[in-house]
């Protein structure tokens, strides 16, 4: 299975592929199956085994955690968790907890690569800001020097499950999750999370108190 965003890509590379093949330049022909193949490896949609639990939060990305952080955004603390997704890791986001989709901003602004600190305030990007039963959560979808497309899969008002696909974001790039306070969370800087899969945050209702 692979994401929709990438068939446009996966086909362009075939037929340039089928293209080239019955031409007599066998570099050519190596060079398009090359890419062929990186195609169809970066928009790989694996299936993911969604952990059986209550009241735990999952990574929204695969990738490497670089920076964990209480922060303030839009005049909420939350417990910040950043995750850099390389051109190798699987790009699909899924939801880290079940809510309602109460709103999608995109943010225009430019491409420096996603891992640096201030990429998440200066890079082009989705806010999506989601309603949970533990309280409002924020997941921004950033790009980063090579990626230069977010893309969210809901809107506005839609009922989005625990584990379900939430977007994608076109090459290497990063996503921010902003979590509840009564969240604890249980990742460090340099753990290597799966989308959908990973357990990163538990629920912790002596710390569920209103800000």
């Amino acid at each position: 299975m692979f994401a929709k965003e990438g068939y446009p890509f996966i086909l362009v590379a075939f037929v340039t592929f089928l293209i080239i093949f019955f031409l007599p330049k066998g570099l050519l022909t190596f060079l398009s199956l090359v890419i062929l193949g990186l195609f169809l490896w970066f928009f790989r949609d694996p299936e993911r085994d969604i952990p059986p639990f209550d009241e735990i939060a999952v990574s929204a990305a695969d990738g490497k955690v670089i920076d964990i952080a209480e922060t303030e955004f839009e005049g909420r603390t939350y417990n910040k968790i950043s995750v850099f997704m390389n051109v190798f890791n699987v790009h699909v986001n899924r939801m880290p907890v079940a809510g309602t989709i109460t709103g999608i901003r995109h943010k225009p602004g430019s491409f420096i690569p996603a891992d640096r600190p201030d990429a998440g305030e200066r890079n082009e990007q989705n806010v999506i800001y989601v309603d949970t039963e533990y309280g409002p959560m924020i997941v921004k979808q950033i790009a980063g020097l090579v990626a230069r497309r977010t893309v969210c899969y809901w809107q506005k008002g839609d009922k989005v499950c625990f584990g379900d696909r939430l977007g994608i974001i076109k090459f290497s790039s990063r996503v921010d999750l902003f979590l509840p306070k009564s969240f604890d969370i249980i990742v460090k800087n340099g753990d290597i999370v799966k989308a959908g899969e990973t357990v990163i945050a538990k629920y912790n209702e002596k710390l569920d108190t209103e800000d």
